[in-house]
């Protein structure tokens, strides 16, 4: 007897290609099936990666805090971006600063730094303690100091008495002068008939500098200063011999350097004049001018 179902070689395949698309959909079904649960994995996983990481940097942060940053000392002249970003300060107030620099300009003291950058008053008494300038600029800063501190002890005008009316006494009075430097300092005043301007003691002999400045401690010229100079352009040598510094000779010579080159318009040119005392320029000046001014 021969079978009912036969088929042939084309159903035959026909029946295999059904069974596998059939396969193909189960198994597609079941992938479907599959992937919520992954994903549900995988955000699971994610989150407590988050949550690891943000406890690390909890640790990194709070050790951070502990340790804070340390600021050794430093020159403020030179601070870079990061330097001026850790110590505080505001972009704008490090470009000031750079750009304060870039003109070959230096920061020496603490209120010019906050002069240039524009720093606030907190940040200035946090950062300021460090500033570490160099030795010359301390050293200028003590000198300056120890100036002021000298300069505040010194008498003022109206404490001092008038050179003019000092006596050879009082004068003795001052340590470095005895007899004989007295005696000078008298018979020179008399010479000038009277000093115009304390510059004038330099002219006495053998009286150096500091004994000089002793006596301007307690004495200033105070009467017979000069009203009116005389003018260089229009001076006659008989005026010209009335002044200290000059004689006949150097009278006669100025008049007729003016009179052959029409005219003196500085006091350098003076220099010119043969023998003429240009050292005591600062003191000649006292008496002459030029011009009306």
């Amino acid at each position: 007897m021969k079978p009912q179902f036969v088929f042939n070689t084309g159903q035959r395949i026909g029946v295999f290609l059904l069974i596998l698309a059939v396969l193909g959909l189960l198994a597609a079904s079941f992938w479907v099936k599959q992937q919520p649960n992954q994903s549900k994995g995988n955000q699971k996983q994610h989150a407590k990666m988050v949550r690891v990481q943000q406890y690390i940097d909890s640790l990194k942060q709070q050790k951070q805090e502990e340790n804070g940053y340390e600021i050794y000392p430093f020159n403020p002249n030179f601070i870079s971006d990061y330097e001026g970003y850790m110590l505080g300060m505001s972009p704008e107030e490090i470009d000031r600063l750079h750009a304060f620099r870039a003109k070959d300009q230096w920061i020496n003291t603490v209120a010019a730094f906050q002069e240039v950058t524009g720093v606030s008053d907190s940040l200035l008494d946090a950062i300021s303690p460090y500033f570490d300038f160099p030795d010359w600029v301390i050293e200028e800063r003590k000198r300056r100091r120890r100036e002021e501190r000298k300069q505040a002890q010194l008498p003022t005008y109206a404490e001092k008495a008038d050179l003019n009316k000092a006596t050879r006494e009082q004068l003795k009075a001052i340590k470095g002068i005895g007899t004989v430097l007295s005696r000078r300092i008298i018979r020179y005043r008399k010479q000038l008939h009277g000093f115009v301007a304390d510059i004038q003691l330099k002219d006495v002999y053998g009286l150096d500098y500091e004994v000089q400045q002793r006596i301007l401690k307690k004495y200033t010229v105070k009467s017979h200063q000069i009203e009116e100079k005389l003018n260089l352009k229009t001076v006659s040598i008989a005026e010209l011999t009335e002044i200290p510094y000059f004689d006949y000779e150097l009278a006669r010579d100025i008049v007729n350097y003016r009179i052959t080159h029409q005219g003196i318009t500085s006091f350098e040119e003076l220099s010119k004049i043969e023998d003429f005392p240009y050292w005591k320029m600062d003191r000649i000046k006292l008496y002459l001018k030029l011009g009306e001014g």
